[in-house]
């Protein structure tokens, strides 16, 4: 990076990280550093639950996931307005009226300690796991781009985080998120007027849009059902509906968000107003990635994106055979630069005849590129066998850094930063919050003064930021994070979802049978997920639906036993 990068990175960051410490003042108790006595209005809650959502692996992975495999990662949003709806109607509300600090409280109050512990618990680890993927995503920028190591990159990046979340609390992370998000739409809008405006000069918006088109890029819709489809519409209605149900109704780093609100209505004002947003963002975005696609038809794309890795393998004894690789992946690529003007062409003609011949071209040649790839890849394996071969997060990276003005590059790189920093303060506040209200506060201090349990929450703050630096140091290779994420988000969300639904419907149902259903639930999930039966997703909705079902079968013979020893 310029100079010009350096100094906007680092001014941008610095702004943000003061920011956060000033709006951390007259924080004297819990109340003030979890929920900011309850003053937030609903706008600052809506961008508050976006950025806590929105993390860095939302802008540097879902571009990269359109460049690979399209649009059609939308779909998983699809369920989220309807959620957003149920949760107005009946979670908030009771939140609200029971004046708790996180949801999990209403749980004991429902069922018991025990329900409540094992909730929170299965909350504290797919959040803790979560946050730490969500650290590496940044780290991978900086060492990817400098040359840095990754594991330092991860615990200079996370310490630097952790100075505002442990000083400023819930306070520090709403308003931050509001001042990161102002920064972060602004550049993405930027890099995806670049985009365009970088093609040559007779390929506008319109054109690069037909030819992604044409590409299968812009594949938002899929109707084919298909158990094992990762994205489709019912796996993303239905499965993402149980999904953002739980994720935005139980999990401590959302629900912590709105229970800010001034009153019941500004909450339901910011969840609404998400549903509303939330899917045309998340279009946008990815659109982002498609349109990159169309970009690098045009212009020379490297056959790996992380172009470090691919460094350090032309100094061993298998780069020579991957010169060969790269040199016939060029051939092909200029080929295609060819070919993509040819659809276009074709395609300013309406002439459907001539555009099949087009299409069909490119798409064969496009077909050769990528054994050509996978051949390197497998080349990049056998020299470095420790070497992750999916190379989605360097994708749209690699555009800002190579194709993006001085100055801009700096902004995006910031804004990937942003994104980072507002997701995952939000996620360490949250994790304190649950350890030192469900945990510590109920089972092992009750009755400690207010000033002990702020110096606690701030230590736990602490606590959870190095465990997440960890969790981050094994994160670099496990492939598109934003998949990752989701799919550690659905080992866990549908039985939590399922003991918050017994509550709240099932009112025969106690404590013991919910605690036994959670417990077997969650072991049936994960064996689900390992035997590859279907697609993360559908796990949501058959962790929730089983938890039910079996809450249900236990209480029956929970009151058939009762019946039998009271003689009846």
């Amino acid at each position: 990076m310029s100079l010009l990068d350096w100094m906007v990175l680092v001014g941008t960051l610095t702004v943000i990280i003061c920011y956060g410490v000033w709006k951390s003042r007259g924080q004297r108790n819990m109340e003030s550093y979890f929920l900011d006595n309850q003053s937030m209005p609903w706008y600052i809650i809506l961008l508050s639950i976006i950025g806590t959502q929105a993390s860095a692996v939302t802008f540097i992975s879902a571009p990269g996931q359109a460049y690979t495999d399209g649009m059609r990662f939308v779909q998983y949003y699809f369920g989220l307005p309807l959620a957003m709806v149920v949760l107005c109607i009946t979670f908030v509300p009771i939140f609200h009226k029971l004046k708790v600090y996180t949801a999990y409280e209403f749980l004991e109050q429902r069922f018991d300690l025990k329900t409540r512990t094992l909730a929170s618990s299965l909350f504290l680890i797919q959040r803790g796991l979560s946050t730490g993927i969500s650290i590496c995503a940044p780290s991978i920028i900086l060492s990817s781009l400098l040359g840095w190591n990754l594991y330092w990159t991860n615990m200079i990046m996370g310490g630097l985080l952790i100075i505002y979340t442990v000083a400023g609390g819930t306070r520090a992370v709403a308003y931050t998120q509001t001042f990161q998000l102002t920064i972060i739409f602004g550049g993405m809008f930027l890099a995806g007027w670049m985009v365009v405006h970088l093609l040559p000069a007779d390929i506008g918006l319109k054109q690069a849009l037909q030819v992604s088109g044409k590409m299968d890029k812009l594949n938002v819709i899929v109707t084919k059902f298909d158990w094992k489809d990762k994205y489709n519409i019912w796996s993303g209605v239905i499965g993402g509906f149980f999904l953002a149900l739980s994720y935005f109704g139980t999990d401590q780093s959302q629900v912590g968000r709105y229970l800010t609100a001034k009153s019941v209505k500004e909450s339901r004002m910011g969840l609404l107003m998400n549903g509303l947003v939330k899917v045309p963002m998340q279009f946008l975005i990815m659109l982002i990635g498609a349109l990159v696609f169309v970009f690098y038809l045009y212009f020379r794309a490297p056959i790996f994106f992380n172009e470090a890795q691919l460094a350090r393998i032309h100094k061993t004894e298998q780069g020579p055979a991957l010169v060969k690789l790269e040199d016939r992946y060029n051939e092909l690529g200029a080929l295609k630069q060819q070919q993509v003007k040819d659809l276009a062409a074709a395609l300013e003609t309406d002439n459907s005849a001539r555009i099949a011949v087009a299409k069909k071209a490119l798409q064969q040649t496009d077909d050769q590129s990528q054994q050509v790839r996978t051949e390197a890849l497998s080349l990049i394996k056998d020299a470095d066998p420790t070497a992750d071969t999916n190379d989605t997060n360097y994708i749209f990276l690699h555009f800002v850094v190579n194709s993006l003005p001085k100055g801009l590059v700096g902004l995006l790189i910031a804004i990937i930063f942003l994104a980072a920093w507002g997701s995952i303060a939000a996620a360490l506040n949250s994790l304190a919050s649950t350890t030192v209200i469900d945990v510590y506060k109920r089972l092992y201090n009750a009755h400690a003064t207010e000033e002990h349990y702020l110096k606690i929450s701030k230590l736990w703050t602490l606590i959870w930021g190095v465990f997440c630096i960890v969790v981050a140091q094994f994160a670099g290779s496990l492939g598109s994070l934003i998949e990752v994420v989701n799919v550690l988000g659905s080992w866990f969300y549908g039985v939590i979802l399922g003991i918050f639904l017994v509550a709240f419907y099932m009112k025969r149902v106690g404590g013991a049978a919910t605690f036994w259903a959670a417990i077997i639930a969650e072991v049936a999930v994960l064996v689900i997920y390992w035997t590859g039966t279907v697609s993360f997703l559908w796990l949501n909705a058959i962790g929730c639906l089983l938890v039910l079902l079996l809450g249900w079968i236990f209480q029956y013979f929970v009151n058939t036993r009762s019946l039998s020893d009271s003689g009846l």
